[in-house]
C-alpha cells in the first residue's frame, strides 16, 4: 500500500473542526451509510465533525473518471458495490476526496450534513460474518482459566482458529444490548436450567471489511490477499459467558455469540491505514514458522497494524452522575499473533469463497497485564474477582445499565493519527 498525497501530514482542510480532529482529519476520509431527517439512506464520508454527502457531490458534479465510477458505487444503501471494485477505484475515489476537502479549494458547505444529526447504519449488507481467536494473550489468559497447565490448544500456534458467527445479528454502535436467555449450567447444579444470562460481557477486536471476493473453489494467496481487504472498523463480540460455557461443547460458540455483534459505523479504508504497517510481533524461540500458505515476507515486515486501542465502562450511576465512563483497559493491535493477510489466506485455502462486504472479527485483543486484557472474563478471572471502579461499585460481568465504549486510534512517528470513531453498546434488561 502506498503512501501519496492524501497521508501528507501538512494537509488541512476547510472543514475547520477535520483539522487536529482526533478520529476524522482528512488523512483519514473513512466510508459509511447515514441519513438525515428524510430517511434516505446514502454514502457519506467523515470529515471532522461533518458527513459529506457522496449522493449531492455527484449530482454537483465533483468527480470524473474512476473516482466517478466509486462515488457512484459508494452513494446508495450500501457500499457492496465500491467495496467490490478493489483498491484501484478506492484509490481513485480518496485523491479525489482529499483534494475537494482541502484547504484553498472553495467552500462547498450545502455538501456536508452535521454528524451528530445523522443517523448511522451498517456500511454493508454482510452475507457472512467470520470471527477469528487471533489474541494470543487473550487465548493464553481465558485457556488459564480453565486449562492452568495447558492454556493453549495445540493448533493454535499453527492454524488461525475461528468460527462463523451470525451476520444477522450485526448491528452499528449505539444499538442497545438485550440481555440474552439462554441455557445455563453453573458446577453447582445437576441439570441445566433457562433464563437471562447473568455473565454478559464485551470482547475488543478489530473488524476487518472484505472487498472483492474470490471463485469458490479458488484460494487467495497470501501475496494477494491485500488486495480483498477493503478496510477496518471497530468490534464488540458480546458474549453470555454462563450460557457460551454450557453450549460451546464440542462444536464451538452458538446462542452465546449471536444475538448481537456490534461494529464502528465507519470503514477506515486499506488506504488510510498506509502510514500506520508495521512488521508483525516477533514470534517467541521455539514457535513454528508458518506453514506455506501462511508464509510471506511482505506480510512479516508490513502486515501488522499500529492501533491503539482502549475499553472504557460506564454505569447507570455513574451517567446520573455525570461522571465519565472509566477506561478498563489499552492495548495495541500488535498482540495479535495471526496477521489479517493470513487469516484471509487461510480463510479461503480450502476454496472457501468470500463476498464483497464480508466481516471479519479479529478475535479478542488483549495484552500480558489486567490493564490490557480484552474482556471482563480475563479482568476479574471469570468473575471470581470482582473489579472496584472509582465509585466504589464493583462488577463480575456486566450489569443493566451498563454502556461499554471502544475507542482506537492509530499513530505513527511524523503521521497524523488516524481513529475509528466509536463503537457503543449499553446493556437493557
Amino acid at each position: 500500500m502506498r503512501l501519496d498525497a492524501t497521508h501528507d501530514p501538512e494537509r488541512r482542510s476547510w472543514v475547520q473542526s477535520a483539522n487536529g480532529h482526533a478520529d476524522f482529519p482528512i488523512q483519514n476520509l473513512p466510508l459509511g451509510v447515514f441519513s438525515t431527517k428524510d430517511g434516505r439512506r446514502r454514502g457519506g464520508v467523515a470529515i471532522g465533525d461533518m458527513v459529506l454527502d457522496l449522493h449531492a457531490a455527484l449530482e454537483g458534479g465533483f468527480f470524473g473518471g474512476h473516482a466517478r465510477a466509486a462515488a457512484e458505487a459508494a452513494a446508495g444503501a450500501a457500499l457492496n458495490r465500491l467495496l467490490a471494485l478493489g483498491p484501484g477505484p478506492r484509490h481513485a475515489l480518496r485523491a479525489r476526496l482529499s483534494e475537494l476537502l482541502s484547504a484553498g479549494q472553495p467552500e462547498r458547505l450545502w455538501l456536508l450534513h452535521r454528524q451528530d444529526e445523522c443517523a448511522m447504519h451498517l456500511p454493508a449488507e454482510i452475507g457472512d460474518y467470520t470471527d477469528f481467536f487471533a489474541g494470543i494473550a487473550h487465548a493464553t489468559n481465558t485457556g488459564r482459566l480453565f486449562r492452568p497447565d495447558n492454556p493453549l490448544l495445540p493448533n493454535y500456534k499453527y492454524v488461525p482458529v475461528a468460527y462463523h458467527g451470525r451476520a444477522s445479528s450485526v448491528r452499528p454502535s449505539g444499538t442497545a444490548v438485550k440481555r440474552p436467555s439462554g441455557q445455563r449450567k453453573p458446577p453447582e447444579q445437576a441439570a441445566p436450567d433457562y433464563g437471562p444470562c447473568r455473565n454478559l460481557d464485551y470482547e475488543l477486536e478489530l473488524g476487518i471489511w472484505i472487498g472483492p471476493g474470490n471463485a469458490l473453489g479458488e484460494p487467495i494467496p497470501i501475496g494477494k490477499a491485500g488486495e480483498h481487504i477493503a478496510g477496518f472498523c471497530l468490534l464488540n463480540d458480546w458474549s453470555a459467558r454462563d450460557i457460551q460455557a454450557w453450549e460451546y461443547q464440542p462444536l464451538g460458540p452458538f446462542l452465546a455469540k449471536s444475538f448481537l455483534t456490534s461494529v464502528s459505523p465507519w470503514i477506515v479504508t486499506a488506504e488510510a491505514m498506509a502510514p500506520f504497517r508495521i512488521a508483525p510481533s516477533k514470534r517467541p524461540d521455539g514457535d513454528p514458522a508458518p506453514l506455506p500458505h501462511l508464509g510471506d515476507a511482505h506480510d512479516q515486515e508490513h502486515g501488522a497494524l499500529a492501533i491503539k486501542f482502549e475499553v472504557a465502562l460506564q454505569t447507570a450511576r455513574m451517567r446520573e452522575a455525570g461522571a465519565a465512563p472509566h477506561v478498563l483497559s489499552r492495548v495495541g493491535a500488535d498482540a495479535l499473533y495471526w496477521t489479517v493477510a493470513q487469516m484471509v489466506a487461510h480463510h479461503t485455502s480450502n476454496g472457501c469463497n468470500l463476498r464483497p462486504g464480508d466481516l471479519f472479527g479479529s478475535g479478542t485483543i488483549s495484552g500480558t497485564d489486567p490493564s490490557s486484557y480484552g474482556s471482563l472474563l480475563e479482568i476479574t478471572r471469570g468473575g471470581r474477582a470482582p473489579l472496584t471502579l472509582p465509585n466504589g461499585e464493583t462488577r463480575r460481568f456486566l450489569e443493566d445499565g451498563d454502556e461499554v465504549v471502544f475507542r482506537a486510534h492509530c499513530e505513527a512517528p511524523g503521521r497524523v493519527s488516524i481513529g475509528f470513531g466509536e463503537c457503543r453498546g449499553r446493556v437493557e434488561g
